[in-house]
């Protein structure tokens, strides 16, 4: 009935803050404010969702609350993909390319090496989860360093048009893009949704799911594959959003009290939304555009991260 309740306060709290997002200061003209402020709406609920259940799903493969998915360097290969494109085919001729097309190689390449990177690894290490989590970070370190390197080289001009990719924006969202991420997302969702009570199970340890009758390693596999897609889809769409899934995860784990994903998938949901309304009517309405979405989650998140830390080391000595 608790969790009922915690669901329902914020699903609650969330259509108030849409409503205020959509309505206010819209000077008398609110048809235009809708068409404008509406699809942020809907890019806010996908990229909400998908941080929600990659990063909770993550944290249970990894049997650990301070991990996230950009361990496995995703986001840093989408920086990778966004610099050498520009390194190699330039602004312009990027610009006069169809948006769609460069929308869904970039996931396509996202998916692509994480999944091949995914099953292969762990197919080497089988069970050490933790290798190939180390891997991931390497990985992520040396596609920064060669991002870095080619962003040193560019034309001024051309990193500027490049940093203008590299961060959260949801105010440059196309609505041909919404539609194919919200059907590549809610096929995903499903699919995790589904796989729930297995991850329920993962939560008692990697022994006792054996015990219990899992497929360790295909839950494994299915797990990383739909993380991975989750993560490509939701940075390809808006950019980067570093912080966003560990905030999300660790106050779903602690409103909802709960071992059940269902619950703390949607809880987590709610949640990621509701901060991603919050943060664009601050960046918007208080700090006059002075700043960004992503330094917002950034500077939130590493406060979060940092009190996560120092509470869990408390607990522990005591």
């Amino acid at each position: 009935m608790t969790r009922k309740l915690t669901s329902i306060t914020l699903g609650l709290a969330v259509l108030v803050a849409c409503s205020l997002f959509m309505t206010y200061q819209t000077y008398g003209n609110l048809d235009f404010a809708i068409a404008l402020r509406g699809k942020k709406i809907v890019a806010f609920i996908l990229v909400g969702i998908a941080c929600s259940f990659s990063t909770i799903s993550f944290q249970t493969l990894s049997q650990n609350k301070l991990l996230t998915p950009n361990i496995l360097g995703i986001d840093s290969f989408y920086v990778l993909i966004q610099t050498l494109s520009i390194f190699v085919f330039g602004s312009q001729s990027l610009s006069k390319a169809t948006s769609i097309w460069d929308f869904l190689l970039t996931i396509t390449l996202t998916m692509s090496l994480s999944t091949y990177l995914s099953f292969t690894l762990l197919k080497k290490f089988k069970r050490d989860l933790f290798l190939f989590l180390m891997i991931g970070m390497i990985l992520g370190t040396f596609f920064n360093n060669v991002s870095n390197f080619m962003q040193v080289i560019l034309d001024p001009n051309e990193y500027d048009h490049l940093q203008g990719k590299l961060f959260a924006s949801f105010s440059n969202v196309k609505p041909d893009h919404l539609t194919i991420a919200a059907i590549l997302i809610a096929i995903i969702c499903l699919f995790l949704w589904h796989l729930a009570p297995q991850l329920d199970v993962l939560h008692l340890g990697n022994d006792h799911a054996i015990n219990l009758g899992i497929d360790l390693r295909r839950l494994q596999l299915m797990t990383l594959f739909a993380i991975t897609a989750l993560v490509g889809i939701s940075t390809a769409l808006v950019g980067p959003t570093s912080f966003l899934g560990f905030i999300v995860a660790n106050i779903a784990y602690q409103l909802m009290k709960t071992y059940r994903h269902q619950s703390l998938f949607l809880a987590g949901s709610l949640i990621a939304i509701l901060l991603l309304i919050l943060g664009e009517f601050l960046v918007e309405h208080i700090f006059s555009f002075n700043t960004t979405l992503n330094v917002i989650i950034e500077f939130t998140g590493g406060c979060y991260f940092i009190g996560q830390i120092l509470y869990e080391r408390n607990g522990n000595k005591r």
